[in-house]
């Protein structure tokens, strides 16, 4: 037996065993990849052509035999209750501003921080929203499409206007005089 076959085999059983150790559908291909290598060791194959062999081989078992090993061995897998609340319609608790760091949403009887999609928009107490993304442990969200007519367009970089900090000072100086 020639170094290049013990090489491929080796190559076979060190897949096989990361395989069996992770169980996640990364390295068998290229079990089958170094297999068909070490045949072609066997019959006298130059390294180069054993190499081609086993880098086409296992790009084309990963893509015609992944997809569908995939969808046969995950089909009993449902999703985490993270997963699950994408794309659900949550009720704003706590009014959510991204510039003030606050916010939570009731989605499926949970409660969760909030973020919005976008920054400087406050999404007020009572509006529905929807989940887009999670992000740690904080639900990013937009206004829910039924709610764009109902809910007032409020910036929370409005509080930064100067007119607006003019009519907050002015209860100030009232006072102090």
């Amino acid at each position: 037996m020639n170094q290049y076959v013990v090489f491929w085999l080796a190559v076979l059983v060190v897949a096989i065993i990361v395989e069996v150790v992770t169980m996640g559908l990364t390295s068998i291909w290229f079990a089958g990849g170094a297999l068909l290598a070490a045949i072609v060791a066997i019959v006298g194959g130059p390294l180069w052509l054993q190499a081609v062999v086993f880098v086409l081989s296992s790009l084309v078992l990963i893509a015609v035999t992944r997809p569908l090993a995939a969808r046969y061995f995950n089909k009993n897998l449902e999703k985490t209750n993270a997963e699950s609340v994408i794309g659900r319609k949550a009720v704003v608790i706590s009014a959510i501003d991204n510039l003030k760091g606050v916010g939570q949403v009731n989605v499926a009887g949970q409660e969760w921080t909030a973020r919005t999609v976008e920054d400087g928009r406050v999404i007020p107490e009572g509006a529905v929203v929807e989940v887009v993304e999670i992000k740690g442990v904080k639900l990013i969200v937009r206004l829910d499409e039924s709610m764009k007519d109902v809910v007032p367009e409020i910036r929370s970089d409005s509080e930064l206007d100067p007119r607006y900090l003019e009519e907050q000072a002015a209860p100030v100086k009232e006072q102090q005089h």
